[in-house]
């Protein structure tokens, strides 16, 4: 399946707890069809003391969103967009349905 939200894209949550909320993206899982947003769906987890984290403790940090709960933020006007695909000068390019810009 295409994905249409890359790494790097800023998006907005258009359904569940964190509605609303506009982040960037960090990191976008192709076979599970998630991607993680920056400060969207944050989570404790409990780690142990290692060397990397000699303390160890209770740490937040963002769990993966579906895909289908994301909708890319327009450039132009700051709107959540749909994306299409179209061919212009002859290399294939993303671009925001609302305002017709390129991504």
């Amino acid at each position: 399946m295409k994905l249409k939200i890359k790494t790097g894209d800023t998006v907005k949550v258009i359904t569940g707890d964190h509605k609303g909320t506009e982040g960037k993206v960090l990191q976008v899982d192709r076979e599970k069809n998630k991607a993680i947003v920056e400060g969207v769906n944050m989570v404790s987890k409990h780690e142990k003391p290692s060397a990397k984290n000699p303390q160890g403790g209770i740490v937040k940090k963002e769990a993966p969103i579906h895909i289908s709960n994301l909708s890319l933020i327009d450039p132009k006007s700051g709107d959540a967009t749909r994306v299409g695909y179209e061919v212009r000068d002859g290399k294939k390019v993303r671009f925001a349905k609302k305002s017709n810009e390129v991504i």
